[in-house]
């Protein structure tokens, strides 16, 4: 079976509401988004989540601040962004935490008249030192424990960002994660290279879509969920169901219990 997690709402600020809301729903995980101010390390309190876990008998997954970028140009933010993946890996430690979930920066382009120019492209080879640089760190600071960082599929990967990942999966601690919705916003694009790299593949986010609109309740858009729940199982993946809303969410959970996919308690 497929264990399934809920992101952090919106709706649901506090750790213990979403924890709730999952066990309610017969969940396993919550995904903590660093996104947000109450989820930075500097802020997060273990005593606390350790006592949530254990009295909703549920666990959590890190997804990790969506501006990290552990290559920019700039030595001192390059820097803070690599510590703070180092803290949230220290972090997971702690609670067990499974899966980190990231994206990949593409990094400042100039905009020319007939197509951009990504910097990281141009400066490809010290884009990849630098990526290198915090592939070791990371796996450094894993120390053989059951962590996986996962790289999350965005908004199509770039030549540059390809061998970047490549690069990190390189090192065991580096896995994919497959976010069906925007993968068909722009056209299924990245799926071919999630595909060639699927023995990496971990984790999933899991919502519907339709054109461009995404984060919907699955059933509710144009993706075919069965086919990517039938790869989830195949894989042993785990998987977010990443709408935005308390309501998306029931609608997600619900159709997914209908078709027997979910480990639902």
């Amino acid at each position: 079976m497929i264990e399934l997690g809920t992101p952090t709402l919106i709706e649901l600020p506090e750790p213990e509401d979403c924890a709730k809301l999952c066990r309610e729903l017969g969940l396993q995980f919550v995904e903590l988004n660093m996104n947000l101010p109450q989820y930075q390390t500097d802020q997060i309190n273990v005593e606390r989540l350790q006592r949530i876990k254990e009295t909703y008998h549920i666990y959590f997954t890190l997804h990790l601040d969506e501006n990290l970028n552990s290559c920019d140009f700039n030595p001192h933010i390059a820097q803070a962004y690599r510590q703070t993946a180092v803290e949230a890996i220290r972090l997971a430690r702690t609670l067990k935490i499974p899966i980190l979930n990231m994206h990949l920066s593409r990094g400042v382009y100039f905009t020319l008249p007939e197509r951009k120019v990504f910097l990281f492209d141009v400066y490809r080879q010290r884009y990849l030192d630098d990526m290198r640089i915090f592939r070791d760190q990371c796996e450094a600071e894993a120390g053989g424990e059951n962590v996986k960082i996962c790289i999350e599929n965005c908004d199509g990967f770039t030549g540059f960002q390809v061998e970047a990942i490549d690069l990190l999966l390189e090192s065991p601690v580096f896995g994919l994660t497959y976010d069906i919705g925007h993968n068909h916003s722009i056209g299924g694009m990245d799926e071919p290279v999630i595909l060639k790299r699927q023995e990496r593949l971990t984790h999933f986010h899991f919502h519907d879509a339709k054109g461009k609109k995404n984060h919907l309740p699955l059933g509710t858009g144009e993706i075919d969920a069965e086919k990517y729940l039938t790869l989830a199982k195949q894989r042993g993946c785990r998987a977010v169901l990443e709408t935005k809303t308390v309501e998306g969410l029931r609608e997600s959970a619900a159709w997914i219990r209908r078709r027997g996919y979910g480990e639902f308690r």
